[in-house]
């Protein structure tokens, strides 16, 4: 839903209603995950997306239905072998979508909400997408951390799904959870959508050239919130990376050991180490090889992946720390440009992170989101 919020909002403070189809559950390759959201509004306007296209005039329709008869739907789309192009996935997959009305008097705590979203204090929205009860479908609760906002069928149901949107929250992920009717944990019958809303990932692009300048606008296309640093002020300015969320003048090896101390680096945090020169490299990634990130990459020729690898096994890196290391940096595209560069890395970081191959596609066999065989429906 994060990126229908702002909308969501404007309509919401302007009284109006409208209605939300959000992909709840997906099975194999499915275009948009769990949380991909679609607004749509009472004059006919549509925000977001829920399969990139191919199901977005049947979910329209179903919105404008909801909103007048204010009953949530939940529509599951796939692809039959007789009539591949009807309202269905031509990909092969399947999502269920659950369309639903929000306004101010069915959702009072959205601003709520939507205040903790804007914050990046975490927060999970709890939304019941399947009951035989039809009272019970379409109830939320808003959850933190420390406190819940909303109350299920019974005390039974409200428990089990704050614990557990509260473990979904903690390792960042969105899904759907099973129950019995009372929110037995062994039961059938009940299905709670929870949407996670962590903050956004960090990426930390250390030295102030060119290529980080390139790197800073990608990471921020990406969605992560993006920190240029380098310990040298005349290069380091927001002037000369516009793409940066923040520059700071820092030593690097010093700026990132205080993050980390504070808590503000984690297992999703991607750090890029653009400068090239052993004086930051080596104790910079003395201290990046240490931590629970996701990703460690280190630009330079391969005689300076060597000489690099030298300097860290001096400092006591064991190998098992050392292989984190991707170096050279980002795969192999044959880039020259800073901006081609910074493509060949985000690749890197995205085919680490989903376990592709960085292969060409049209040179492979079988699904192509093998590893997304059924998304978003666990069993609690």
């Amino acid at each position: 839903m994060r990126e229908i919020l702002d909308e969501l909002d404007r309509r919401y403070r302007a009284g109006e209603t409208v209605a939300v189809g959000t992909v709840v559950s997906t099975f194999r390759s499915a275009p948009r995950g769990p949380g991909a959201s679609m607004l749509v509004a009472q004059d006919g306007t549509v925000t977001g997306s829920v399969s990139g296209g191919c199901v977005e005039g049947d979910v329209y329709e179903l919105g404008r239905s909801v909103i007048d008869s204010g009953q949530p739907v939940l529509q599951r789309y796939g692809v039959s072998d007789d009539d591949a192009f009807s309202v269905g996935l031509t990909c092969g997959g399947i999502i269920d979508v659950f369309v639903e009305r929000i306004d101010a008097a069915s959702f009072p705590a959205f601003t709520d909400l939507l205040d903790s979203v804007r914050a990046g204090e975490p927060v999970a929205l709890a939304t019941v997408t399947a009951h035989p009860d039809p009272a019970v479908r379409g109830r939320r609760m808003v959850v933190w951390r420390d406190r819940a906002d909303g109350q299920l069928a019974s005390s039974r149901m409200h428990d089990a799904v704050v614990d557990d949107a509260r473990g979904l929250l903690e390792v960042g992920r969105s899904g759907t959870l099973h129950y019995g009717t009372d929110g037995e944990r062994r039961g059938e019958g009940m299905s709670v959508f929870v949407n996670g809303f962590q903050p956004p990932p960090r990426l930390i692009v250390f030295g102030a050239i060119d290529f980080a300048s390139a790197m800073a606008r990608l990471g921020s296309f990406l969605g992560y919130t993006v920190t240029v640093c380098d310990a040298r002020g005349v290069f380091a300015t927001e002037a000369r990376f516009p793409g940066a969320h923040e520059v700071i003048v820092d030593w690097p090896h010093r700026y990132l050991a205080a993050e980390a101390e504070a808590g503000r680096v984690d297992a999703r945090t991607v750090i890029t180490v653009l400068t090239h020169d052993p004086k930051f490299d080596v104790p910079l990634l003395e201290v990046a090889l240490r931590l629970d990130v996701a990703y460690v990459g280190a630009m330079g020729s391969r005689r300076t992946h060597d000489d690099r690898m030298e300097r860290l096994r001096e400092t006591g890196l064991t190998e098992e720390e050392l292989a984190r290391l991707s170096s050279p940096i980002g795969l192999d595209l044959g880039a020259r440009t800073p901006e081609e560069t910074a493509v060949s890395i985000a690749a890197e970081i995205i085919a680490l992170r989903w376990g592709g191959g960085g292969g060409r596609l049209a040179e492979t066999r079988g699904p192509i989101h093998a590893h997304e065989e059924h998304i978003g429906a666990q069993k609690y």
